[in-house]
């Protein structure tokens, strides 16, 4: 249906020789320098996790909810490549180059700490934001009620575009992740002129009508069985009102999101996950063919995902299907954490589609 796109790894080389040891010897440093630098990144990510936890009792609403870049190499709109280096010929052919990446329940702006450091470096211009009550966000997420106050970020952001020199509306690629997909279907049904493609990553793609909770019927039961039973609701008006919220216990996180995931982002995502509000996953969406239905949509699967099975994943393509389908073998739920190198090359991909 779309395109295919697997990691393959290399082939051993043959004897071993002069030559071959020196190269070996210059992908063994190269391998250091990356790691020291990837190392580096993930210091900075859990530095900014820390501070989150340790403002959460005097948060004064006045802290930025977008994040950068967590690399020492943030570049500017003026000066792309500060480093020297010219434009990469690929990029002349990607006419919207602001990537806008809306996280999913429970997570943060913070879980995409790679995937900007690694879109800067090819010369685009990402923004992470954070929803309503998710990451240093600190709105109580039991005041969060429905789909269009969790996404008042996307939607600020959004409505503050501008236009160029020439007037023309500036478009954005919008890329969401597990049930961030439902903030960006209802960005493509309000803001559908503002946006040049939307991604779903492993998230809720929904019909009319469909709610984002419906998708993981499979793993969490009916929304009326979990309303009733799940052990893991938030009952932030009273256990004689209705729930307001969930969140797994850590070891389930782990087993549901992290089951690839390296041990240092696991660690950075325990101490990082914020309680999920309710209302925004129990809303049923209103989407038109008119706005929503014109909209170009891409779908990126996970094939070792136990949140989301990539039967349910092909069965949102297959109901609601996109203009091009990606997949990503080898990732669990958090392709960002797991497969980065692999998400990368296909955003990139996506970016450049006419």
């Amino acid at each position: 249906m779309g395109n295919r796109f697997i990691c393959m790894k290399k082939k051993d080389g043959g004897k071993d020789n002069n030559g071959s040891k020196s190269k070996r010897m210059g992908r063994g440093s190269q391998r250091k320098l990356l790691s020291a630098e990837e190392e580096f990144l993930h210091r900075q990510a859990l530095s900014m996790a820390i501070q989150q936890h340790q403002l959460s009792q005097r948060f004064d609403g006045s802290m930025s909810r977008r994040i950068g870049s967590t690399s020492s190499r943030r570049r500017t709109l003026s000066d792309p490549f500060s480093n020297g280096k010219q434009l990469p010929d690929f990029l002349e052919n990607i006419k919207y180059k602001k990537v806008v990446l809306i996280h999913g329940e429970g997570f943060g702006a913070w879980c995409w700490y790679k995937t900007i450091s690694q879109l800067e470096e090819a010369g685009l211009f990402p923004t992470a934001l954070d929803l309503t009550g998710s990451g240093i966000d600190l709105t109580d997420t039991n005041s969060v009620t429905t789909l269009e106050d969790y996404s008042r970020p996307l939607i600020n952001y959004l409505e503050n575009i501008p236009r160029d020199e020439k007037c023309y509306l500036l478009q954005v690629i919008l890329v969401s992740h597990s049930s961030g997909g439902a903030c960006i279907s209802y960005a493509l049904e309000h803001f559908p002129e503002k946006i040049s493609k939307a991604v779903f990553l492993c998230a809720t793609m929904v019909s009319d009508g469909q709610r984002p909770f419906d998708v993981f019927a499979e793993e969490l039961g009916s929304a009326e069985l979990f309303m009733k039973e799940s052990k893991f609701l938030i009952y932030g008006n009273g256990r004689d009102k209705p729930p307001t919220g969930f969140m797994f216990e850590k070891q389930q996180m782990k087993g549901l999101y992290f089951n690839q995931s390296p041990g240092k982002d696991v660690a950075l995502a325990m101490v990082s996950m914020r309680p999920i509000p309710l209302g925004p996953i129990m809303e049923k969406l209103s989407l038109t063919p008119e706005n929503y239905g014109k909209g170009r949509r891409f779908y990126i699967q996970t094939l070792e995902d136990h949140a989301l099975s990539p039967d349910v994943q092909e069965k949102l393509v297959r109901e609601n299907p996109p203009e091009g389908v990606f997949k990503i073998k080898g990732s669990d739920h958090c392709p960002f954490f797991s497969k980065p190198q692999s998400l990368h090359k296909i955003l990139l991909e996506i970016a450049q589609i006419p």
